[in-house]
Protein backbone atom coordinates (compact mmCIF):
# COMPACT_ATOMS: atom_id res chain seq x y z
CA UNK A 1 0.00 0.00 0.00
CA UNK A 2 1.29 3.46 -0.89
CA UNK A 3 2.46 5.53 2.06
CA UNK A 4 0.38 8.72 2.14
CA UNK A 5 2.23 10.30 5.07
CA UNK A 6 3.92 13.49 3.93
CA UNK A 7 7.60 13.88 4.79
CA UNK A 8 8.05 17.62 5.46
CA UNK A 9 11.03 19.52 4.12
CA UNK A 10 11.81 20.82 7.63
CA UNK A 11 10.83 19.66 11.09
CA UNK A 12 12.13 20.59 14.56
CA UNK A 13 13.70 17.88 16.72
CA UNK A 14 12.08 18.10 20.15
CA UNK A 15 11.56 15.67 23.02
CA UNK A 16 10.71 15.48 26.71
CA UNK A 17 13.73 17.62 27.65
CA UNK A 18 12.19 20.65 26.00
CA UNK A 19 8.83 19.92 27.65
CA UNK A 20 10.50 19.68 31.06
CA UNK A 21 12.45 22.92 30.42
CA UNK A 22 9.23 24.72 29.54
CA UNK A 23 7.42 23.36 32.59
CA UNK A 24 10.22 24.61 34.83
CA UNK A 25 10.04 28.11 33.36
CA UNK A 26 6.25 28.29 33.61
CA UNK A 27 6.37 27.04 37.19
CA UNK A 28 8.97 29.67 38.07
CA UNK A 29 6.71 32.52 36.96
CA UNK A 30 9.63 34.24 35.18
CA UNK A 31 8.50 34.14 31.55
CA UNK A 32 10.11 37.24 30.01
CA UNK A 33 13.84 37.90 29.65
CA UNK A 34 15.56 36.63 32.80
CA UNK A 35 18.00 34.00 34.09
CA UNK A 36 17.31 31.51 31.29
CA UNK A 37 18.22 34.11 28.67
CA UNK A 38 21.39 35.01 30.54
CA UNK A 39 22.38 31.35 30.82
CA UNK A 40 21.70 30.75 27.12
CA UNK A 41 23.86 33.76 26.22
CA UNK A 42 26.68 32.44 28.38
CA UNK A 43 26.46 28.90 27.02
CA UNK A 44 26.46 29.87 23.33
CA UNK A 45 29.38 32.22 23.95
CA UNK A 46 31.28 29.47 25.78
CA UNK A 47 30.65 27.04 22.91
CA UNK A 48 32.48 29.49 20.62
CA UNK A 49 35.20 30.40 23.13
CA UNK A 50 33.76 33.89 23.43
CA UNK A 51 32.17 36.04 26.13
CA UNK A 52 28.38 35.82 26.57
CA UNK A 53 26.32 36.79 23.54
CA UNK A 54 23.22 38.95 23.28
CA UNK A 55 19.96 37.08 22.73
CA UNK A 56 17.26 38.63 20.54
CA UNK A 57 13.72 37.99 19.38
CA UNK A 58 14.84 36.85 15.90
CA UNK A 59 17.80 36.49 13.59
CA UNK A 60 16.59 39.50 11.62
CA UNK A 61 16.58 41.59 14.80
CA UNK A 62 20.13 40.38 15.47
CA UNK A 63 21.20 41.47 11.98
CA UNK A 64 19.64 44.89 12.47
CA UNK A 65 21.45 45.39 15.78
CA UNK A 66 24.72 44.12 14.27
CA UNK A 67 24.54 46.78 11.56
CA UNK A 68 23.73 49.54 14.06
CA UNK A 69 26.57 48.42 16.34
CA UNK A 70 28.99 48.99 13.45
CA UNK A 71 27.69 52.50 12.85
CA UNK A 72 25.75 51.74 9.67
CA UNK A 73 23.25 54.40 8.68
CA UNK A 74 21.81 56.45 5.80
CA UNK A 75 24.21 56.92 2.89
CA UNK A 76 26.27 53.84 3.75
CA UNK A 77 26.47 50.80 1.49
CA UNK A 78 26.19 47.29 2.89
CA UNK A 79 27.37 44.44 0.67
CA UNK A 80 25.50 41.14 0.88
CA UNK A 81 24.97 38.11 -1.37
CA UNK A 82 21.99 37.95 -3.69
CA UNK A 83 21.45 34.22 -3.24
CA UNK A 84 20.07 34.28 0.30
CA UNK A 85 16.75 34.70 2.12
CA UNK A 86 15.40 38.22 2.44
CA UNK A 87 16.28 38.71 6.14
CA UNK A 88 19.64 40.45 5.50
CA UNK A 89 18.01 42.76 2.95
CA UNK A 90 15.31 43.76 5.45
CA UNK A 91 17.96 44.42 8.10
CA UNK A 92 19.91 46.69 5.73
CA UNK A 93 16.80 48.71 4.93
CA UNK A 94 15.89 48.88 8.65
CA UNK A 95 19.29 50.49 9.26
CA UNK A 96 18.67 53.13 6.58
CA UNK A 97 21.61 51.98 4.48
CA UNK A 98 21.72 51.03 0.80
CA UNK A 99 22.10 47.33 -0.09
CA UNK A 100 24.70 46.37 -2.68
CA UNK A 101 24.11 42.83 -3.90
CA UNK A 102 27.02 40.52 -4.69
CA UNK A 103 26.97 37.49 -6.96
CA UNK A 104 27.72 34.00 -5.67
CA UNK A 105 29.64 30.92 -6.73
CA UNK A 106 26.84 28.72 -8.14
CA UNK A 107 28.64 25.57 -6.98
CA UNK A 108 28.60 26.53 -3.31
CA UNK A 109 25.99 29.30 -3.16
CA UNK A 110 28.40 31.45 -1.15
CA UNK A 111 29.51 35.01 -1.93
CA UNK A 112 32.00 35.37 -4.82
CA UNK A 113 34.99 37.39 -3.50
CA UNK A 114 35.97 38.50 -7.02
CA UNK A 115 32.51 39.94 -7.68
CA UNK A 116 32.55 41.49 -4.21
CA UNK A 117 35.75 43.41 -5.00
CA UNK A 118 34.20 44.86 -8.16
CA UNK A 119 31.25 46.27 -6.20
CA UNK A 120 33.24 48.13 -3.54
CA UNK A 121 32.96 51.93 -3.50
CA UNK A 122 34.07 54.71 -1.13
CA UNK A 123 30.64 54.38 0.52
CA UNK A 124 31.09 50.68 1.32
CA UNK A 125 30.67 50.32 5.09
CA UNK A 126 30.07 46.68 6.04
CA UNK A 127 30.00 43.24 4.41
CA UNK A 128 27.43 40.63 5.46
CA UNK A 129 28.93 37.19 4.80
CA UNK A 130 26.36 34.39 4.83
CA UNK A 131 27.65 30.85 5.45
CA UNK A 132 24.90 29.36 3.36
CA UNK A 133 23.42 25.89 3.94
CA UNK A 134 26.12 25.23 6.58
CA UNK A 135 29.05 25.62 4.17
CA UNK A 136 31.63 28.18 5.39
CA UNK A 137 32.21 31.06 2.98
CA UNK A 138 35.66 32.17 1.77
CA UNK A 139 35.97 34.39 4.80
CA UNK A 140 39.72 34.91 4.99
CA UNK A 141 39.86 36.50 1.54
CA UNK A 142 36.88 38.72 2.38
CA UNK A 143 38.38 39.79 5.73
CA UNK A 144 41.49 40.80 3.84
CA UNK A 145 39.55 43.62 2.15
CA UNK A 146 39.65 45.59 5.41
CA UNK A 147 35.93 46.30 5.86
CA UNK A 148 33.99 45.26 8.97
CA UNK A 149 32.35 41.86 8.48
CA UNK A 150 29.12 40.51 9.92
CA UNK A 151 29.08 36.71 9.84
CA UNK A 152 25.56 35.45 9.22
CA UNK A 153 25.69 32.01 10.86
CA UNK A 154 21.92 31.45 10.83
CA UNK A 155 22.48 28.23 8.86
CA UNK A 156 25.95 27.34 10.10
CA UNK A 157 25.97 26.85 13.88
CA UNK A 158 28.83 24.44 14.59
CA UNK A 159 30.56 24.77 11.21
CA UNK A 160 34.31 25.39 11.10
CA UNK A 161 36.71 27.20 8.82
CA UNK A 162 39.94 25.32 9.38
CA UNK A 163 40.18 24.88 13.14
CA UNK A 164 38.06 27.94 13.95
CA UNK A 165 34.31 27.97 14.38
CA UNK A 166 32.41 30.27 12.06
CA UNK A 167 31.15 33.24 14.01
CA UNK A 168 34.51 33.83 15.69
CA UNK A 169 36.36 35.48 12.79
CA UNK A 170 34.35 38.57 11.82
CA UNK A 171 33.60 41.70 13.80
CA UNK A 172 30.23 40.38 14.92
CA UNK A 173 28.23 37.22 14.22
CA UNK A 174 24.51 36.53 14.22
CA UNK A 175 22.55 33.32 14.71
CA UNK A 176 18.94 32.36 14.15
CA UNK A 177 16.89 29.88 16.17
CA UNK A 178 13.79 29.81 13.98
CA UNK A 179 11.82 26.56 14.01
CA UNK A 180 13.71 25.07 11.04
CA UNK A 181 17.25 25.97 12.15
CA UNK A 182 20.00 23.71 13.54
CA UNK A 183 18.71 24.40 17.05
CA UNK A 184 15.45 26.19 17.70
CA UNK A 185 13.71 28.42 20.20
CA UNK A 186 10.67 28.77 17.91
CA UNK A 187 11.74 32.31 17.06
CA UNK A 188 14.93 33.91 18.30
CA UNK A 189 18.47 35.01 17.56
CA UNK A 190 21.83 35.75 19.13
CA UNK A 191 24.85 37.99 18.51
CA UNK A 192 28.45 37.14 19.39
CA UNK A 193 31.60 39.24 19.14
CA UNK A 194 35.20 39.49 20.32
CA UNK A 195 34.60 43.22 20.80
CA UNK A 196 33.16 44.15 24.21
CA UNK A 197 32.21 47.62 22.96
CA UNK A 198 30.09 46.14 20.17
CA UNK A 199 28.28 43.86 22.61
CA UNK A 200 27.71 46.74 25.02
CA UNK A 201 26.14 48.84 22.28
CA UNK A 202 23.93 45.94 21.18
CA UNK A 203 22.74 45.34 24.75
CA UNK A 204 21.89 49.02 25.04
CA UNK A 205 19.87 48.97 21.81
CA UNK A 206 18.06 45.69 22.48
CA UNK A 207 15.51 47.16 24.92
CA UNK A 208 14.46 50.55 26.20
CA UNK A 209 12.99 50.04 29.66
CA UNK A 210 14.31 51.79 32.81
CA UNK A 211 16.84 54.12 31.18
CA UNK A 212 18.06 57.43 32.62
CA UNK A 213 18.54 58.94 29.16
CA UNK A 214 16.36 58.67 26.08
CA UNK A 215 17.58 57.29 22.77
CA UNK A 216 15.82 55.33 20.07
CA UNK A 217 16.05 51.70 21.13
CA UNK A 218 14.09 48.53 20.37
CA UNK A 219 12.12 45.73 21.95
CA UNK A 220 14.21 42.87 20.56
CA UNK A 221 14.35 40.73 23.70
CA UNK A 222 14.18 36.95 23.90
CA UNK A 223 11.94 35.39 26.54
CA UNK A 224 12.96 32.86 29.18
CA UNK A 225 10.43 30.50 27.60
CA UNK A 226 12.41 30.57 24.34
CA UNK A 227 15.80 30.48 26.04
CA UNK A 228 14.90 27.39 28.07
CA UNK A 229 14.14 25.53 24.85
CA UNK A 230 17.33 26.87 23.30
CA UNK A 231 19.47 25.67 26.20
CA UNK A 232 18.00 22.18 25.92
CA UNK A 233 18.62 22.21 22.18
CA UNK A 234 22.20 23.45 22.59
CA UNK A 235 22.97 20.46 24.81
CA UNK A 236 22.06 18.25 21.83
CA UNK A 237 23.94 20.27 19.20
CA UNK A 238 26.80 17.85 18.57
CA UNK A 239 24.34 14.94 18.43
CA UNK A 240 22.22 16.90 15.95
CA UNK A 241 25.23 17.72 13.74
CA UNK A 242 26.48 14.13 13.76
CA UNK A 243 23.04 12.85 12.82
CA UNK A 244 22.78 15.33 9.95
CA UNK A 245 26.19 14.21 8.68
CA UNK A 246 25.09 10.58 8.89
CA UNK A 247 22.00 11.39 6.82
CA UNK A 248 24.14 13.25 4.27
CA UNK A 249 26.39 10.19 3.88
CA UNK A 250 23.35 7.98 3.34
CA UNK A 251 22.06 10.34 0.66
CA UNK A 252 25.48 10.49 -0.97
CA UNK A 253 25.71 6.71 -1.21
CA UNK A 254 22.23 6.46 -2.70
CA UNK A 255 22.50 9.35 -5.14
CA UNK A 256 26.09 8.95 -6.36
CA UNK A 257 25.00 7.13 -9.57
CA UNK A 258 22.37 9.75 -10.44
CA UNK A 259 22.93 12.55 -13.01
CA UNK A 260 23.21 15.35 -10.46
CA UNK A 261 25.80 17.25 -8.43
CA UNK A 262 25.82 16.42 -4.73
CA UNK A 263 27.03 18.68 -1.89
CA UNK A 264 30.80 18.84 -1.46
CA UNK A 265 32.30 17.12 1.58
CA UNK A 266 34.22 20.25 2.60
CA UNK A 267 35.93 19.73 5.98
CA UNK A 268 34.17 21.72 8.67
CA UNK A 269 30.84 22.09 6.90
CA UNK A 270 27.58 21.11 8.52
CA UNK A 271 24.46 19.94 6.71
CA UNK A 272 21.78 22.48 7.46
CA UNK A 273 20.43 21.75 4.00
CA UNK A 274 21.15 18.89 1.64
CA UNK A 275 21.29 20.75 -1.65
CA UNK A 276 21.50 18.93 -4.98
CA UNK A 277 22.16 20.60 -8.32
CA UNK A 278 20.40 19.31 -11.45
CA UNK A 279 20.06 20.32 -15.08
CA UNK A 280 16.35 19.61 -15.30
CA UNK A 281 13.54 21.96 -14.30
CA UNK A 282 13.72 22.31 -10.51
CA UNK A 283 10.06 23.31 -10.09
CA UNK A 284 8.90 20.22 -11.96
CA UNK A 285 11.19 18.01 -9.90
CA UNK A 286 9.83 19.44 -6.64
CA UNK A 287 6.26 18.90 -7.85
CA UNK A 288 7.02 15.29 -8.80
CA UNK A 289 8.51 14.62 -5.37
CA UNK A 290 5.43 16.18 -3.78
CA UNK A 291 3.32 13.59 -5.60
CA UNK A 292 5.52 11.00 -3.87
CA UNK A 293 4.63 12.71 -0.55
CA UNK A 294 8.17 14.07 -0.16
CA UNK A 295 8.49 17.80 0.35
CA UNK A 296 11.54 19.27 -1.36
CA UNK A 297 12.16 22.97 -1.93
CA UNK A 298 14.32 25.60 -3.52
CA UNK A 299 16.73 26.33 -0.65
CA UNK A 300 16.45 30.04 -1.44
CA UNK A 301 12.89 31.08 -2.24
CA UNK A 302 13.88 33.97 -4.52
CA UNK A 303 17.29 35.64 -5.00
CA UNK A 304 17.42 39.23 -3.82
CA UNK A 305 18.31 40.62 -7.25
CA UNK A 306 14.98 39.29 -8.51
CA UNK A 307 13.16 41.04 -5.68
CA UNK A 308 14.90 44.29 -6.67
CA UNK A 309 14.62 43.73 -10.45
CA UNK A 310 18.40 43.86 -10.94
CA UNK A 311 20.51 42.16 -13.59
CA UNK A 312 24.12 40.99 -13.53
CA UNK A 313 23.99 38.01 -11.16
CA UNK A 314 24.66 34.96 -13.34
CA UNK A 315 25.96 32.81 -10.48
CA UNK A 316 22.87 33.41 -8.38
CA UNK A 317 20.67 32.67 -11.40
CA UNK A 318 22.40 29.34 -12.01
CA UNK A 319 22.10 28.41 -8.33
CA UNK A 320 18.42 29.35 -8.18
CA UNK A 321 17.59 27.45 -11.36
CA UNK A 322 19.53 24.30 -10.49
CA UNK A 323 19.47 23.84 -6.69
CA UNK A 324 16.87 21.91 -4.74
CA UNK A 325 16.89 20.78 -1.13
CA UNK A 326 15.82 17.47 0.39
CA UNK A 327 14.65 16.87 3.98
CA UNK A 328 17.59 16.49 6.39
CA UNK A 329 17.01 16.81 10.13
CA UNK A 330 17.60 14.65 13.23
CA UNK A 331 13.95 13.63 13.64
CA UNK A 332 13.93 12.08 10.15
CA UNK A 333 13.14 8.38 10.65
CA UNK A 334 15.09 5.63 8.81
CA UNK A 335 11.99 4.57 6.88
CA UNK A 336 11.50 8.18 5.77
CA UNK A 337 15.10 8.34 4.52
CA UNK A 338 14.44 5.15 2.56
CA UNK A 339 11.28 6.60 1.03
CA UNK A 340 13.09 9.79 0.00
CA UNK A 341 15.91 7.86 -1.64
CA UNK A 342 13.52 5.56 -3.47
CA UNK A 343 11.38 8.47 -4.66
CA UNK A 344 14.31 10.44 -6.09
CA UNK A 345 15.85 7.40 -7.77
CA UNK A 346 12.49 6.58 -9.36
CA UNK A 347 12.16 10.10 -10.76
CA UNK A 348 15.60 10.01 -12.33
CA UNK A 349 15.00 6.50 -13.69
CA UNK A 350 11.70 7.58 -15.25
CA UNK A 351 13.28 10.70 -16.80
CA UNK A 352 16.03 8.59 -18.38
CA UNK A 353 13.55 6.30 -20.11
Amino acid sequence: MENKTIIPHSRPSLDDKEICALQNVITSGQLAQGPQVQAFEEELGLYHGLSPGVATSSGTAALHLALLSLGVGPGDEVLLPSYVCSAPLHAVYHSGANPVLVDVDPTTGNMDPDDLKKRLTPRSKVIIVVHIFGLPANLHEILGLGLPVIEDCAQALGAKLGNEKVGTLGNVAIYSFYGTKIITTGEGGMLLSHDAAILEKIRDLRDYDKRDSFAVRFNYKMTDIQAAVGRSQLEKLEKFLNHREKLARAYGENFAPLPCILPSSYPGRIYYRYVISVEQNVSNLIQKLARENVQAARPVYRPLHRHLNLEGYPGAEVAWNSHFSLPIYPSLAPEEVQRICQALRRLFDNDSQ
